[in-house]
């Protein structure tokens, strides 16, 4: 089994875990006791973990939000969904895979779910464009969204992205209309709309599937109208000041729920999800199927007003002292 991917402020942790393991595997190949001191490891591991991730900065939620062995869209769908059945193209110049959209079942219920698609080394990186879509994704779930609503179902969005991708093509195909279309689209779409940020939620890439009535976020994901990085190169003019830019910025989904601007936490295994996907996917799941039964119960009408009332009152200012 590979090495786990280790951040520089879990390396201590897995360090102790890899010794254990050892001491493990030579108390069982040999007739050496070691299960008290095989014991005094893990309590000091489970005390050190405890400790690590109690007191994370924002730069390390950051870090832990972006670790490439995180569960991906993908990943979530296939365990918490049935009968996905994927969909492509925009019907007017490509597919784009930094975006997967299709229909599925939930919890018995047929719902259209959509989301961000990272990949995992190099070359499924490049496939995937690291998770930052083009115009094409973008109109690839507007036309779904649509066919979405025209059939009265749900709709699940899961939202990892660094960003919608800046590139001169994308521009030149119309990159900011595409998000505007899906904002104006999503606003006032008669069917339920409950997105999950997941890993990174950046920017207006973000924002352009992530308009709806109920957001959630998993403890360790991050949602930001800038990345750390870009806002210290403007702000500081240096981006190694990233983790101070994440102070400042407020970007870790505790932050989110106590400006009100999401609806939910949702906690993560000790450790971040990628230590546990299963479980992590398991609450997903449970906390997605409270807010869609509760949705689902709205008359359309009353759906679409709280959904505009909900970013009417976003926001929130204070008057500078004279």
């Amino acid at each position: 089994m590979a090495e786990m991917f280790a951040l520089e402020f879990e390396r201590p942790i897995l360090d102790l875990e890899k010794k254990i393991k050892e001491m493990k595997l030579l108390s069982g190949n040999s007739k050496m006791e070691l299960d008290d001191e095989i014991a005094r490891l893990e309590k000091k591991v489970e005390k050190l973990r405890a400790d690590v991730y109690s007191s994370l900065t924002r730069w390390q939620r950051v870090q832990l939000a972006r670790h490439p062995e995180r569960p991906y869209t993908l990943d979530y769908i296939r365990r918490i969904l049935t009968d996905f059945l994927e969909m492509h193209g925009d019907r007017g110049y490509a597919d784009d895979a930094a975006v997967v959209a299709g229909f599925a079942t939930f919890q018995g219920r047929s719902v259209f779910v959509m989301g961000h698609q990272k990949g995992r080394g190099t070359k499924d990186n490049l496939y995937r464009n690291f998770g930052m879509p083009n115009p094409e994704g973008y109109r690839k779930t507007q036309r779904l969204m649509e066919l979405a609503a025209r059939f009265q179902r749900p709709i699940l969005s899961f939202i990892d992205t660094p960003g919608a991708y800046p590139g001169l093509g994308a521009e030149e195909r119309g990159q900011a209309r595409a998000i505007a279309n899906n904002l104006l689209l999503m606003a006032n779409l008669p069917v339920p709309i409950v997105a999950v940020v997941i890993g990174e939620g950046g920017s207006g890439g973000a924002l352009a599937i992530g308009l709806a009535d109920r957001v959630l976020m998993l403890e360790n994901s991050i949602y930001s109208v800038i990345s750390p990085e870009g806002c210290a190169s403007i702000l500081y003019r240096n981006s190694a000041e990233a983790p101070r830019a994440a102070e400042a910025m407020r970007v870790t989904a505790r932050d989110l729920e106590e400006l009100g601007l999401i609806e939910e936490v949702i906690p993560e295994p000790l450790g971040g999800a990628h230590r546990n996907p299963l479980e992590t996917a398991e609450r997903i799941r449970e906390t997605l199927d409270r807010h869609l039964q509760e949705l689902c119960a709205l008359p359309v009408a009353e759906l679409i007003k709280r959904r505009h009332a909900r970013y009417f009152q976003a926001g929130r200012w204070e008057k500078a002292k004279s």
